[in-house]
């Protein structure tokens, strides 16, 4: 029956001229076709789409039947013998439609899947995608829109990240970045081989940098890529990258003329105006660029060899804080890999302290995650580099961890300068005692929570320890021995206070502890300020003599420091005495 109603509105549209055809022919036209296809009868329709005779009709009507062809194909309960007739009809179609109502229709069927069904839709739907767009005159527009959707829909897809993951590429987002680089690759060639600069050859290359940019934050910012000596050949990723990349050169924007635009406030190319937050997402794809060329090498031999390691340090430094201030772990490590990658090619001790005043040299160190890291950023400081940065950190760590570690190191630098024959002036004398002034105190004085603080704590108490024994009362070198009295009143006396009061108040948790055992009640303690949940008693007890074992601790040093103090005043006096 369905058959009929096609042949009969086919054989009345026939006589008429294509200008003269009505709405209504459109809509008889679509409903028969949809049931041609619905009912099965394939091979009939596809007979009639191979009529020459319906080929006027076919141009004007038959793009209407792209969407249930599709649909058909994109499910896998068909039968082969079935298929291969709809990828016939499908490419008939393609080859026969109005190209602009087909490029429509073809974007309408990319949009509407979602979760797996996306990659299936975008790897079935491109090739054709890429036919219709050759036809059509006005490229720019239509490859822009192409792009766009494309890339909206390939948005939504997980990236994968690990080895296995790729492998898989479950969500097949891995077959599809290879699949639209092959779809793009034709625009990118008309526009090397358009030689004329042309208006429309200019807004081509613009929405051809709009997609490079996109993709370069989507996926490859998040996106994982395979070690470049096992497989390296075969990750998705880097081939997806590189070729990014190549298309940035081949529309005339090799990448370090864009890498180093970077910072400027107002970005325009060409025709290509960005959008306030288009702009923002620059940053990032800027940032996702740097890396992919500093870390992972993507053509870094088109980098001029001129550039110093210093001046790609601070140029890179913008690109690692846009990297630390996302949250997601891998994007942050990338921003770590960045900045490893550009500090090791500096010489230890020689990025002047100056490069400190560029803000992002002070904010960066205080946002990443690993120590091993700063400890690496620190080498690389001069001495006055490194005295500001440990007085930031000092002041705005709020890491009991961070500050014990920043310690060390002030430790470190003391002990260099002491062993020089010229001593250094950041690490001795009066620049010395500003520094300590961070060091040895308590935050809350006798009221500081001892437990939260004590890697801090004991990284102070063994610094002071170390000033006591390498520096003697007459020589103050490091000018201790002149603000004994302060840090005697502003860290040993209140440390003492607090010790007392924190050993008081656990010691008391553990009889509440023993007598819940006895009753076999679950309670809560209070550790580190803070109200654990409810736990065994047995559980409790270990807690709270973990805690009186780090206070016993901090005792121990505290009045080994002390000891060590007295001995070396009573030590010149008697020497004093015995000169006079």
């Amino acid at each position: 029956m369905a058959v009929e109603e096609l042949q009969s509105i086919i054989k009345r549209c026939q006589i008429l001229e294509e200008q003269d055809f009505k709405e209504e022919d459109f809509g008889l036209f679509q409903l028969a076709g949809q049931r041609c296809i619905e009912e099965g009868h394939t091979d009939q329709l596809l007979e009639i789409i191979q009529n020459e005779k319906n080929k006027v009709i076919i141009k004007n009507m038959g793009w209407n039947l792209v969407g249930p062809v599709v649909r058909c194909l994109l499910c896998k309960n068909k039968e082969d013998n079935k298929r291969k007739v709809y990828f016939l009809i499908f490419d008939l179609l393609v080859k026969l439609c109005n190209p602009k109502e087909l490029l429509l229709g073809l974007l309408e069927l990319i949009e509407e899947p979602s979760g797996k069904q996306i990659s299936r839709s975008i790897l079935l739907l491109l090739q054709p995608l890429q036919t219709v767009i050759q036809k059509l005159h006005n490229k720019a527009y239509s490859i822009g829109l192409a792009l766009s959707t494309l890339w909206n829909q390939l948005s939504l897809l997980p990236v994968p990240y690990s080895k296995e993951q790729i492998q898989m590429d479950d969500y097949g987002l891995c077959q599809c970045c290879k699949a639209l680089i092959e779809f793009t690759k034709p625009f990118v060639e008309e526009v090397i081989d358009n030689k004329e600069n042309s208006l429309e050859n200019e807004k081509l290359k613009d929405e051809l940098l709009k997609f490079c940019f996109k993709s370069l934050k989507c996926p490859l910012l998040t996106a994982q890529f395979l070690e470049q000596s096992e497989e390296g050949g075969n990750d998705p990723f880097r081939y997806f990258a590189s070729e990014i990349i190549a298309f940035l050169s081949a529309i005339g924007h090799p990448f370090p003329k864009m890498i180093f635009n970077h910072g400027r406030k107002k970005r325009t190319w060409n025709y290509l105006e960005f959008e306030e937050e288009e702009d923002k997402q620059l940053a990032d794809s800027m940032a996702s660029l740097a890396y992919l060329v500093f870390v992972q090498g993507i053509c870094i031999d088109q980098l001029p060899m001129v550039l110093s390691p210093l001046y790609l340090l601070q140029f890179n430094m913008g690109h690692i804080e846009v990297f630390l201030k996302r949250t997601e772990e891998s994007v942050i490590s990338k921003g770590l890999e960045l900045l490893e990658n550009s500090l090791l090619r500096i010489e230890d001790n020689s990025l002047l302290y100056q490069y400190l005043e560029i803000k992002t040299f002070l904010t960066v160190p205080q946002r990443k995650k690993s120590l091993a890291m700063l400890q690496l950023y620190i080498n690389k400081l001069d001495s006055q580099g490194k005295y500001t940065l440990f007085r930031c950190l000092l002041n705005t760590s709020n890491h009991s961890g961070v500050e014990a570690f920043i310690i060390q190191n002030i430790k470190n630098q003391i002990d260099m300068s002491l062993k020089r024959t010229c001593n250094n002036k950041w690490f001795t004398g009066p620049q010395l005692i500003s520094l300590l002034d961070l060091v040895l105190f308590l935050p809350e004085g006798a009221e500081t929570d001892l437990l939260q603080n004590s890697d801090r704590i004991m990284a102070s108490l063994n610094l002071l320890r170390y000033l006591v024994i390498k520096d003697n009362e007459n020589d103050n070198q490091t000018g201790l021995w002149t603000e004994l009295g302060n840090i005697e009143n502003n860290f040993l006396k209140p440390l003492h206070i607090g010790l007392n009061m924190s050993k008081a108040h656990y010691e008391a948790e553990i009889k509440n502890s023993q007598e819940a055992q006895k009753s076999k009640d679950l309670c809560s303690i209070t550790v580190g300020g803070e109200e654990s949940p409810n736990m065994p008693p047995e559980m409790q007890l270990k807690v709270l003599h973990s805690a009186l074992f780090t206070f016993d601790l901090i005792e121990s040093v505290l009045a080994r420091v002390e000891e060590l103090i007295e001995i070396k005043t009573k030590s010149t006096s008697e020497e004093n005495i015995g000169i006079k």
